[in-house]
């Protein structure tokens, strides 16, 4: 199943990481469809209007309920990496703590890694623990909730790179060859050269991953010795700096897009899964405020507009708000106002521009920013609480 150790100096890129499957609409702030808060908070689960989107053959899709691991990353403090190297056996304990003893490392880890094949395209993979890993990731991945429910959930999360140059798909199962079929669940960017995607300590067991033969090491940027890191691996391990790297990619990618943006959430299977993978993008929003507002707005999808004020899609933007809000969730290269899956990510990014992340009056103000009345912004809350009661 596994065909070799990882090779480090393959392509690298970012991690993919989805959740589910289908629903298909827009948004802009206006028209409602409220009925009384308790008929409102039936059907969340079952709202997948659309049919799958179409998979390579080697694919097939689910809907699978996602369970959320963790709150996020608050209070997760970021070690980038400063460098990967892949021993030729599994790393002794005495070696880690000659490694974490050289001259400016700060902080060592050891994980498991190997290269597996997908219809016959090798994939090089880290097996990790979720709670461990999470710092060595940029501040965008290991605040993102879907990544870290992903792994635990036993799927995987593939770095954007790799999902862009092998057109996979977020949300699909993928065969591995002469192994369990495994569905990706998110896209991200790693920053770790060499690596397609992350797993599960445990799923990476069950590939039969060579253990303990990955290490990173975070210290002052830029100064840790290659030289000093070979000599205490060997002479066989590979040795990659990976600050060249990252800085490169800060000057490319930070001027285009705010790093909350630079996890790429797939397509859920149900509006209920599409909330709470949306309202990550905002912390302290919770999913039952974008829930709400979708009910009001357009019955989960089912009353897209255009209202007679001009609002389309499934959260009810208009146009000139979509064009300065609108955010492409599912990574698919358009910014869909028809689509859920764009539409409801959408809705987090304008609120949370607006300051609902902080609650309690910021919370009504951006809900009246969404749409100026103070009776829609009781209705929307109360709907909200009555999700509240009904699915906690």
């Amino acid at each position: 199943m596994v065909t070799a150790v990882l090779v480090v100096t393959i392509a690298a890129g970012g991690v993919v990481l989805v959740m589910g499957e289908d629903p298909s609409e827009k948004a802009a702030p206006r028209q409602a469809a409220g009925r009384g808060a308790e008929r409102q908070t039936a059907g969340l689960d079952e709202l997948v209007p659309t049919a799958p989107p179409t998979a390579p053959p080697t694919t097939a899709q689910t809907t699978a309920p996602v369970k959320e691991f963790g709150e996020g990353g608050a209070g997760v403090t970021p070690t980038p990496p400063r460098v990967l190297a892949i021993a030729s056996a599994e790393v002794p304990k005495e070696t880690r703590f000659a490694l974490s003893g050289l001259k400016h490392v700060q902080k060592a880890i050891v994980v498991d890694a190997g290269s597996v094949k997908v219809a016959g395209t090798g994939l090089n993979l880290l097996a990790v623990d979720q709670a461990d890993f999470r710092s060595w990731t940029p501040k965008a991945v290991a605040d993102h909730p879907g990544v870290w429910s992903a792994l635990a959930r036993g799927e995987f999360v593939a770095d954007a790179a790799t999902v862009r140059a092998y057109g996979l798909k977020l949300g699909a199962y993928y065969q591995v060859d002469g192994g369990p079929r495994l569905r990706l669940a998110a896209a991200a960017p790693l920053g770790l050269k060499g690596v397609d995607a992350l797993v599960g300590a445990e799923l990476g067991r069950t590939l039969g991953l060579a253990r303990g033969v990955a290490v990173l090491l975070h210290g002052r940027e830029g100064k840790i010795s290659e030289a000093a890191v070979r000599r205490t691996l060997g002479p066989s391990a590979q040795v990659v700096l990976l600050d060249a790297d990252r800085r490169r990619a800060r000057v490319r990618e930070q001027p285009e897009q705010p790093e909350q943006a630079a996890v790429t959430t797939g397509r859920p299977g149900s509006y209920l899964e599409l909330y709470k993978q949306a309202a990550a993008r905002c912390p302290g929003l919770s999913w039952t405020v974008l829930a709400a507002i979708g009910q009001v707005e357009s019955s989960h999808g089912r009353n897209n507009g255009p209202s007679s004020a001009g609002a389309l899609g499934p959260m009810q933007f208009m146009p000139a708000t979509w064009k300065a809000y609108g955010v492409d969730g599912d990574g698919d290269g358009k910014k869909d106002i028809w689509s859920p899956y764009d539409a409801v990510p959408g809705a987090a990014n304008y609120l949370c521009s607006t300051g609902a992340g902080q609650g309690g009056e910021k919370l009504r103000k951006a809900i009246w920013h969404y749409n100026h009345s103070w009776d829609y912004v009781d209705k929307v809350l109360g709907i909200a609480d009555a999700y509240a009661r009904s699915y906690t």
